[in-house]
C-alpha cells in the first residue's frame, strides 16, 4: 500500500479510466458562498499535480462567485463501475494565466467559441438566443485563433484532506483518509 495519497489517485483514475464509460475524470464540485448556501455540480478535472486538482469555468458563473466568496471547495470522484470513490477538501486558488492560456489552445474551437457565447449561469430566454451568440462569435473570430476571454480561467484545488473509499461486502467499506501535514501527509482510516 502507498502512503502517498496522490500516487494512489494517479493509479485509481488510471484504473477508472479503463472502465468508465464517459468521463472517467468527472468529478462534482462543492462550493459555498459566503451565507454558507451550498451547492454542487459535476466539473472534469484537466490536470492534477502535486499542488492540487484544477478544472476551468466562466468566472462570472454562480461557481466563480461561491468561490471568491468562500475559497473552499469539496471535489468528489465516483466510479461506480469500481465500487469506489475520493473525496478531496482544501483551499482553492485562481491558475496563473499561462496555465489558463496553455489549457485553453488544448480546447477544440467550438469548446473555445462556446466560451465566449456563454453567460454561464445567467437566465436564458431561449436556445436560439444561445445559437445567435455562438455564431455571432464563430463569425468574429472566423480567421483567427481563438483567444481564452478574460472571464474565463482554472482553479486549483490545494489538497488538505484525500479519502479513498472502496466498497466492501454488507457495507464493511474500506476508508483511508490522507490528511495534509506540513509538506506530507498523515494516514489514518475511518470506520465505514
Amino acid at each position: 500500500m502507498t502512503e502517498d495519497p496522490l500516487a494512489l489517485f494517479d493509479v485509481w483514475l488510471a484504473e477508472a479510466s479503463e472502465t468508465e464509460p464517459n468521463d472517467p475524470n468527472a468529478m462534482a464540485l462543492a462550493t459555498a458562498n459566503a451565507a454558507g448556501q451550498p451547492a454542487v455540480r459535476m466539473v472534469l478535472l484537466k490536470g492534477h499535480d502535486a499542488r492540487g486538482f484544477v478544472f476551468y469555468t466562466n468566472q462570472q458563473g454562480r461557481k466563480a462567485s461561491d468561490l471568491a466568496e468562500n475559497s473552499q471547495a469539496a471535489l468528489l470522484f465516483h466510479w461506480k463501475s469500481l465500487r469506489r470513490q475520493i473525496r478531496i477538501e482544501g483551499p482553492v486558488s485562481i491558475v496563473a494565466d499561462a496555465e489558463a492560456d496553455a489549457y485553453f489552445a488544448t480546447r477544440s474551437r467550438d469548446s473555445q467559441l462556446g466560451a465566449w457565447a456563454s453567460d454561464q449561469s445567467r437566465p436564458l430566454d431561449s436556445r436560439a438566443t444561445f445559437e445567435a451568440r455562438f455564431a455571432a462569435v464563430k463569425a468574429r473570430f472566423a480567421d483567427v485563433e481563438v483567444p481564452r476571454p478574460p472571464h474565463w480561467s482554472g482553479y486549483r484545488v490545494a489538497p488538505q484532506r484525500i479519502e479513498f473509499w472502496q466498497d466492501r461486502a454488507h457495507r464493511l467499506h474500506e476508508r483511508r483518509l490522507f490528511t495534509r501535514d506540513g509538506d506530507g501527509w498523515t494516514e489514518g482510516l475511518l470506520y465505514p
